[in-house]
């Protein structure tokens, strides 16, 4: 429901925030391209139909810009319709994130799938997108993967945890043992967080669907993977990306001002904008 950025997304899918010119769910959609994936689907529900409309093409608007002679930001408008086969599925009930999952299960047709969270932004710190990562692991374990960063210890209650053992063969990935949902700092397993992706074999269904429903009446992933986790092989990646967490409303602040200062085009008014402003940090003024 996107409670937190509130009234923003009164009328306004949070998965639609802008980052400068882009919505949140337009660098998840880009990152898995980038990743090769050629066919995406978004589970999806009511109220969120500016998604479906932000994807598709427009006419109207695309008859404006070659009038007013702008044809150059067409491809701008044009580009992720034009490189990936999108389609749409609703959670017509919102059970969970495992529930959702299961939705898609017809469109998987019992091959392995990557899950994306609409609200998750990755900033790569490799010349490899963040699924890609994640990617390269499942091909090469031939098993599920989950993208894991470490975080502080005090937030661990915020996130799943994942419990394991290094891999011999693949730098910062880990064999799975289980996984706790938001535990007491005090007796978490480790300060490795679930990240917001996933690469599944089929098999994640069946376990989802021997998962009760939980808190808040919903099926937690968490518990379908740790089911899964007793039949065959799961692993962590403890990647090389940066997470921003969009449904909290300090990291989508973040976030917002990191790829304000990635762009030639706004990189140095926003540079000389927040000099001027931890001066007058610096001398005691109000900003």
């Amino acid at each position: 429901m996107g409670t937190r950025f509130l009234p923003a997304t009164k009328s306004m899918p949070k998965e639609m925030l802008p980052i400068i010119d882009k919505p949140v769910l337009q660098y998840v959609i880009e990152e898995a391209i980038d990743s090769g994936i050629e066919d995406i689907l978004i589970i999806t529900g009511r109220g969120k139909r500016a998604i479906e409309n932000h994807l598709d093409y427009s006419p109207e608007l695309e008859g404006f810009l070659r009038q007013a002679g702008k044809e150059h930001l067409i491809e701008k408008v044009h580009d992720i319709a034009d490189r990936a086969r999108i389609f749409y599925i609703r959670q017509k009930v919102q059970r969970g994130l495992g529930d959702a999952i299961r939705i898609g299960r017809r469109h998987i047709a019992g091959e392995p799938f990557a899950v994306l969270l609409g609200d998750t932004i990755i900033q790569t710190r490799s010349d490899r997108p963040g699924l890609r990562q994640l990617l390269d692991a499942y091909e090469e374990k031939q098993a599920s993967v989950v993208a894991v960063h470490k975080v502080p210890h005090e937030w661990v209650s915020r996130y799943g945890i994942v419990a394991g053992q290094p891999d011999n063969d693949i730098e910062n990935l880990y064999k799975l043992d289980h996984l706790v949902e938001k535990p007491d700092p005090a007796h978490a397993p480790s300060d490795l967080a679930i990240a917001g992706r996933y690469v599944f074999s089929s098999a994640i269904f069946e376990c989802i669907d021997k998962t009760k429903e939980g808190v808040g009446n919903e099926i937690q992933l968490t518990d379908a993977m740790n089911l899964l986790a007793t039949q065959e092989s799961v692993y962590a990646l403890d990647w090389k990306a940066k997470r921003y967490d969009i449904g909290n409303r300090v990291e989508y602040a973040k976030c917002f001002i990191d790829y304000a200062l990635k762009r030639a085009d706004t990189r140095e008014a926003i540079l000389e904008h927040l000099k001027k402003n931890m001066d007058l940090i610096a001398n005691d003024n109000q900003v």
